[in-house]
């Protein structure tokens, strides 16, 4: 059925209408109040605008200027000084001309080749120093589209397969410059080559020093004079170091980086917000105290019109004062020098090769002196001297009978032996083994005896005891690793066989074997195992000297806040005495030590007599054990040798210093042993006089 459609009456049409007009009214009522609150917050927000505007620009101008400019460093800042515990310098700053050069960024190689052309003719450089490999480099870049057509389409292909990298064709070019062509160079192309070089080395965008040290008048002024049509180059007044007391503890003193922070250490000093040109400590003193003998660089504001303002001043590194005493030390050094040469002067030295020395405040632990010199044969059949007081903390040996007084104390805190307890001084005989003896048979002596006559025989028979056995002849002895630990244990409360702490970067802590058969005991009882270094030595014997306080040995004394002249500004930091353990003992089995290490040198027959003069009431304890060298230079320790030591402390009662002397190798075995003995005897008595008229 078809819809029917119905008509709209006008009555209907009337009334859309007038819902049509009154819906525009209402819309356009809503725009104007919408309108009319936009216009007066725009109104509002103008006025705000004008009011920050005036009330806020000196404010927003410097902020502006901030967004606008940058900060830079200066050249690097003199590093802090170095001083003895007397206030003398010993390590210091010499102001050096410098000649440097900074690559800019869009800069080709190209424009680096004509620039080094420009610049080679006016600087002094060395030409013996360019070798082959920068001559190919530098014809390859001077000859880049020439090279390019030395590398194959294929070898091209092969780089789109990434079978070959873009270093792997640089690599290609550089091996197909012909030897006609490097054979072309003038003087003027191997000056060139050379400085271009230079202007390469190292990170891309760092400053390349170019001449330092010995740069001429001539060259400075001119690259001074000319620097903005130089593109890169310029000028600088930079620092070294300077060494007012020559190479006396030259080695310990440490080093400086010559351009910048080493590669290897990069990320750690960026971290810590160096610069990559930044001159840095690499070794010994000066690397342990970078943090506080590190300058602080000028620092500029760079405006939007390319000015400098300075924003503040550079200033020298803080200063640090070392405990050594400069003058001790170097006469040390001297007396050090001038054995060695006399002992190798002698039969059946042909291996001695070292010694060293050790002077310690034993009650803080303040290192006085400490030095080491080698003797090396120079290729013309003599000898030469070189420095080697690295050797005190990096060179362990087999000390022999110093280690007493320590095995003494394990003895009696196991309760093997007794204060004034009596033993046989015998050769005893052990199962499967040859006879174990003392130097010669000393019959029957009591601990104070051992200890003065350096008895081997009561060190073992102690050591058995310790470990459950009584000694007779022929007997088996095996032994527990645990005896071995209750040994070294009471050693590393001494400080043998343990990091001292010395303020140093490097330290060994000597050597240890984990072969334990019961003969080995007895070896390492009386110093012929375990290995330590002089350092220990002096650690150890400054803890009897002190009645059992183990002392952290420090070179450190203070640090100062630098000043703008040569004098000592504020103690910021000093170095207070460090205790690093009490030895466990009972105080009567120290004080029995100490009176068998005062017998040793006062007793008519103490074998450590005039190793520090009688007048000073010294005490010690000598040392004699056999050693092993390489005798052909094969790796293969292979030849018995002697090596002697000796450490004391002197006055007894109230030690003001304690000494440390040893002397590797300083004979061959088998023979006279006086050159060995006496090497170490005279240098201890004259280190000990010297030392003794400098702090009467």
């Amino acid at each position: 059925m078809p819809k029917i459609k119905q008509k709209t009456s006008k009555k209907q049409i009337n009334k859309k209408h007038k819902l049509r007009m009154e819906s525009n009214f209402y819309y356009q009522k809503r725009f104007s109040t919408i309108a009319a609150i936009s216009l007066f917050c725009f109104i509002v927000l103008a006025f705000h605008l004008y009011q920050v505007m005036l009330r806020d620009q000196v404010k927003y101008e410097k902020r502006l200027e901030a967004l606008s400019t940058k900060e830079v460093e200066g050249s690097t800042a003199p590093r802090g000084r170095i001083l003895d515990r007397n206030g003398k310098v010993i390590v210091d700053n010499k102001a050096v001309k410098t000649i440097y050069y900074q690559k800019e960024k869009g800069r080709t190689a190209l424009d680096e080749i004509n620039l080094a052309y420009k610049v080679a003719p006016h600087l002094n450089l060395s030409i013996s120093k360019l070798n082959d490999r920068m001559k190919r480099e530098f014809f390859v870049a001077k000859n880049s589209e020439k090279m390019k057509k030395r590398i194959k389409a294929s070898e091209y292909e092969k780089v789109k397969q990434r079978k070959l990298t873009q270093d792997d064709i640089l690599e290609l070019k550089i091996e197909r410059v012909t030897d006609d062509e490097l054979n072309s160079f003038t003087d003027e192309d191997k000056k060139a080559a050379y400085l271009y070089y230079l202007m390469n080395k190292g990170y891309t965008y760092d400053q390349k020093v170019i001449r330092t040290k010995d740069v001429t008048d001539e060259e400075y002024a001119y690259i001074a004079e000319n620097n903005k049509s130089l593109d890169g180059f310029n000028t600088r007044l930079d620092w070294e170091r300077s060494y007012p007391y020559g190479d006396v503890f030259r080695t310990i003193l440490g080093t400086v980086s010559d351009n910048g922070i080493p590669s290897e250490e990069k990320a750690y000093y960026l971290k810590k917000g160096y610069s990559l040109d930044d001159r840095v400590g690499t070794s010994y003193l000066e690397k342990q105290y970078e943090d506080y003998l590190r300058g602080k660089k000028e620092v500029y504001k760079v405006l939007n019109r390319h000015e400098l303002e300075l924003v503040s001043d550079g200033k020298r590194g803080n200063d640090i004062v070392l405990t050594i005493d400069i003058e001790l030390q170097k006469q040390v050094e001297e007396i050090l020098k001038k054995e060695i040469v006399e002992t190798k002067s002698q039969p059946n030295t042909k291996y001695y090769d070292r010694s060293f020395v050790v002077i310690q405040n034993p009650n803080t632990g303040e290192i006085l002196a400490m030095a080491g010199k080698q003797v090396l044969p120079d290729g013309k059949g003599d000898y030469k001297i070189i420095d080697y007081t690295a050797g005190v903390v990096i060179s362990p040996m087999t000390s022999g009978s110093v280690v007493k007084g320590a095995s003494m104390i394990v003895a009696y805190n196991q309760g093997a032996i007794k204060i004034g307890e009596y033993q046989q001084d015998e050769c005893i005989k052990l199962a499967g083994t040859k006879k174990k003896c003392s130097w010669k048979t000393l019959g029957r002596i009591n601990d104070i005896d051992a200890l003065a006559l350096s008895s081997n025989v009561y060190q073992f028979k102690a050591a058995m005891k310790v470990a459950g056995y009584q000694y007779s002849y022929n007997m088996p002895f095996k032994v527990d690793k645990s005896i071995f630990d209750t040994y070294r244990n009471t050693f590393h409360e001494f400080g043998l066989g343990v990091a001292t702490g010395i303020d140093l970067p490097v330290e060994s802590r000597g050597t240890s074997s984990d072969n334990t058969a019961g003969g080995l005991l007895l070896d390492f009882v009386m110093g012929q195992y375990d290995t330590y270094t002089p350092m220990q030595l002096s650690q150890y014997v400054s803890t009897i000297a002190n009645k059992g306080t183990r002392y952290q040995p420090h070179l450190l004394k203070e640090v100062h806040k630098s000043t703008d002249d040569e004098s000592l500004g504020k103690v910021i930091y000093t170095f207070e005495p460090n205790v690093l353990n009490k030895v466990n003992t009972e105080e009567e089995y120290l004080n029995r030590v100490r009176e068998g290490f005062h017998a040793v040198t006062t007793k008519s027959y103490g074998l450590g007599r005039n190793y520090i003069d009688a007048s000073h009431d010294p005490s010690g304890k000598t040392g004699t054990s056999q050693s092993f060298t390489d005798s052909n230079g094969d790796g293969k320790i292979d030849t018995p040798t002697v090596s002697t030591a000796f450490i004391g402390y002197a006055p007894t009662d109230n030690p003001k210093m304690s000494i440390t002397v040893t002397s590797p190798n300083s004979s061959l075995e088998n023979s006279s042993i006086n050159y060995s003995s006496m090497v170490t005897r005279r240098i201890s008595k004259s280190v000990s006089d010297i030392y003794f008229n400098l702090y009467p």
